[in-house]
């Protein structure tokens, strides 16, 4: 008798008969199962008969997987998987054409099943799937059944990619390449290739000479997302199969092509929302690109380097006007140089390579500085000489503010981290518009006009050993904005008229300003920074300390002051908020909040002092004649 632990309560179908309601005993051999249930519907020859699940995937029960039959399950019983195969191997090479397309559509089907799939592969059934993509005599709907069939068998990992011919590569290449192919077809050829370039090193550089890159990105600007997906998928096995060579030679093309522009128009900005697979290739691409910088990253700049120096040179001649330098002396071209690297914001001006010796951000600072002097040179050298040609001592900090930009950037994008290949968390945007990091220096040149500040921002970006994090920049979207069409976050609202500036802080002098933010604060915490002058409530200081403890939390939206956002607050009921919790808060008089007529004080006009005790009285008796009455 068996144990009721092992007695599973299961209903079994077949076309044409009445189910069958068994209590399945999982000790009983499964061939012996299927002779009963055979005998119980009169059909001999059970062992040409197999149990598979009526329901989802369709799998055949085998001794392997059988325990995994709970009370309640559907089975049906169906052909075993050995004549299956033969029946759809035999059906694949009919001279009926209708008789192939039903065969591959079935065999594209059941070959998910990893015992069918053994079955096929040992009657040589994927060479055939091989021969008829190589002889491309078959219509388009057989082809795309083909493909799936010979996808799914190759998924089981029983046979080698490796062993395929050079003619199947080109054929299944062909496909993606055509402008005229099925997108059923397009979509499983993508996937092959995808698989072969995962799989090997030789297939890989097989597929990258005969797939085009410019085919690749216009299968990114199509409507089918199961195509871009696809398409982006095999970009980026491409991209993580490459060696560091290749790889840059990729990334220029592709930066050539603009490729994040297609990405944010056709996949970020599309009608439809972005897939979680597609979601986890835009993460996967901004790992890999972000990750290419880590060797200019680690590398110091080399003082004996002709390209670095001129790089550096480059910069100088870019900002400024120089004269023919070869009619001058060398002490001379010496001096004009150490001057112009120091108005360029250099700390060591006769030297300035020495900047960049510190790994990071090493040369990737240079890097950064160089993109924002050769692509936008009418904002770089106006950006300098705005800073720079008033007086000496107006200097533009650019190089320290840019080398130390660089180094947060690196923090903030984990650049040479190891990146979790799940793509939680994945920004979107990220991949579309920060895929080059030099590209974020444009920031700078676009608030130039708003920045009058540059000792401070000098002291900031030099400060030795400091929390980088701390210096973080408060503008948040501006690249975001930009791309979207809209203008950039507009500058912070204006201190609130009477704030008291603490004893030991002073007021900046005219004509000065604070740099303000240039760099989204993208991993912290929602606090931000209300802005303001140097010596203002809610001003960090240099060692990125926040003297005054004015920081808070933005009030329901960007652009609000302090005051409107908890007046708003108040205004819907909010507990502890309120202006007079706002000012008790951030240490500003009531009184400078109340309305004029209300904080005018009755002044005693004989004595000019504030009313004391007993004002009233004394004010009638004065009226009176009173003259022994004087005043407060």
């Amino acid at each position: 008798m068996p144990q009721q632990k092992d007695i599973v309560k299961i209903a079994i179908q077949m076309p044409g008969a009445y189910p069958q309601l068994i209590q399945l005993d999982q000790k009983k051999p499964l061939s012996a199962v299927i002779k009963e249930v055979c005998d119980g519907w009169n059909l001999p020859g059970p062992d040409n008969y197999a149990l598979q699940y009526a329901d989802g995937v369709q799998m055949y029960i085998t001794e392997s997987n059988r325990l995994d039959i709970k009370n309640g399950s559907i089975l049906r019983l169906t052909k075993a998987p050995g004549r299956c195969a033969d029946d759809l191997h035999k059906g694949i090479q009919s001279s009926d054409g209708g008789v192939r397309c039903d065969s591959l559509k079935e065999l594209a089907s059941i070959s998910r099943d990893v015992t069918f799939a053994q079955e096929f592969i040992n009657l040589d059934g994927h060479n055939l799937l091989v021969q008829i993509v190589e002889d491309s005599k078959e219509n388009n709907q057989i082809m795309t059944h083909t493909l799936t069939g010979f996808m799914e068998l190759m998924d089981h990992g029983i046979v080698s990619w490796e062993n395929l011919s050079a003619v199947f590569i080109k054929k299944i290449a062909g496909f993606v390449n055509a402008k005229s192919t099925e997108e059923s077809m397009q979509q499983v050829s993508l996937d092959i290739l995808e698989n072969m370039v995962l799989s090997s090193r030789k297939l890989f550089f097989q597929v990258k000479q005969e797939v085009t890159m410019e085919r690749l990105i216009a299968h990114l600007q199509v409507a089918n997302q199961q195509i871009q997906t696809k398409a982006m998928a095999l970009l980026m096995a491409l991209l993580q199969t490459a060696e560091d060579s290749d790889r840059q030679d990729m990334f220029a093309f592709l930066n050539k092509k603009n490729l994040r522009q297609y990405i944010y128009k056709n996949i970020i900005l599309s009608s439809s929302p972005v897939q979680d697979e597609m979601a986890h290739y835009l993460y996967v691409l901004q790992s890999v690109t972000l990750n290419h910088l880590e060797a200019r990253m680690k590398t110091p700049l080399d003082c004996y380097s002709q390209d670095q120096r001129e790089a550096l040179h480059d910069l100088r001649q870019a900002a400024f006007e120089t004269e023919s330098e070869n009619s001058l002396s060398n002490e001379r071209r010496r001096s004009l140089c150490a001057k112009e690297f120091k108005k360029l914001g250099f700390s060591n001006n006769s030297n300035p390579g020495q900047d960049l010796v510190r790994t990071p951000p090493g040369l990737l600072a240079l890097d950064t500085m160089h993109y924002f002097a050769t692509r936008y040179p009418d904002a770089y050298s106006r950006f300098v000489l705005e800073n720079s040609s008033r007086e000496d001592k107006h200097e533009c900090p650019f190089a320290r503010s840019s080398i130390q930009l660089t180094l947060i950037l690196c923090e903030i994008l984990r650049i040479g981290d190891t990146r979790d290949a799940g793509g939680e968390g994945a920004d979107h945007q990220d991949a579309g518009q920060q895929a080059h990091l030099p590209g974020a220096l444009q920031e700078q040149s676009e608030r130039s006009e708003l920045q009058r500040d540059p000792e401070a921002a000098a002291d900031g970006a030099a400060a030795p050993g400091g929390d980088a994090r701390s210096a973080r920049p408060r503008a948040e979207g501006a690249a975001e904005a930009r791309a979207a069409g809209a203008d950039p976050p507009a500058a912070p609202p204006p201190p609130v008229p009477g704030n008291h500036v603490q004893e030991d802080q002073q007021p900046p002098q005219a004509g000065q300003t604070v740099v303000l933010p240039l760099v989204a604060q993208s991993q912290d915490a929602p606090l931000r920074r209300r802005g303001g002058r140097r010596g203002e409530p809610g001003h960090r200081n240099a060692a990125g300390e926040d003297s005054s403890g004015r920081y808070q939390r933005f009030a329901d939206g960007e652009g609000l002051s302090s005051h409107e956002g908890e007046q708003r607050q108040a205004d819907q009921g909010g507990p502890g908020s309120g202006v007079q919790h706002h000012l008790r808060r951030g240490g500003v008089q009531p009184e400078l909040h109340r309305p004029l007529q209300d904080r005018l004080l009755l002044v005693d006009r004989r004595t000019e002092r504030p009313p004391g005790e007993g004002h009233e009285q004394r004010i009638h008796a004065q009226r009176a004649g009173d003259p022994s009455v004087h005043g407060d």
